[in-house]
């Protein structure tokens, strides 16, 4: 074959049967929590929590590390843009300013790189989602901290056992899988549509 051929490789029965594989786990996670009427009310009463916050003159703040991080940025994106429908810019951010997060991290610590914006950007009434695969992230546990001292709603996606953030929500979602922070993540960002879409209702 010439080496500028592009022609792709047939893939083999191997690989075929690693991502079915891949997609029948991912299949069996959302199972379960379709299957656990205390995790779907949980994701209701979280999105409840959100909406409340907006209509109540609030606004909401996300944060999360990597993938979470990821998540928590567009979930602000979709309120204060556009999700579905055209409708009036909804107040939303995520903590993901590199500045914010260079500075912070380089002067007190990546610890506080989330602890110090809501101290800054948190009120009364505000409500904070935190994002944490394991719950157990040091810095997301700070903002939760701070959160809860400023008043402020705290609704947390975790996984696995909940870690230690599973104690500072007012509601936490947790995704019932012990496995890789992948597995999680799909099922956060599913989440995070249902958040959104329950606010935009109003």
């Amino acid at each position: 074959m010439n080496s500028t051929d592009k022609t792709p490789a047939t893939p083999t029965v191997a690989s075929h049967d690693a991502i079915r594989a891949h997609f029948q786990e991912a299949h069996g996670v959302l199972e379960a929590m379709l299957g656990n009427p205390d995790l779907m009310g949980a994701v209701a009463h979280a999105a409840e929590a959100l909406s409340g916050s907006i209509s109540r003159g609030g606004k909401i703040i996300s944060c999360g590390n990597g993938g979470s991080m990821c998540d928590a940025m567009h979930f602000a994106e979709e309120l204060t843009g556009r999700y579905r429908d055209d409708r009036k810019p909804l107040p939303a951010i995520s903590i993901s300013d590199p500045s914010h997060m260079t500075c912070v991290g380089n002067d007190y610590g990546f610890e506080q790189v989330f602890s110090r914006f809501v101290e800054a950007m948190g009120q009364p009434g505000d409500a904070l989602l935190a994002i944490s695969t394991s719950g157990n992230s040091p810095n997301v546990l700070r903002a939760a901290k701070v959160a809860r001292e400023k008043g402020m709603t705290v609704v947390g996606l975790t996984g696995k056992d909940g870690g230690k953030l599973a104690a500072l929500c007012d509601v936490e979602v947790r995704v019932p899988w012990n496995g890789a922070a992948d597995r999680i993540q799909e099922v956060h960002i599913k989440c995070i549509h249902a958040f959104i879409d329950r606010i935009e209702a109003g």
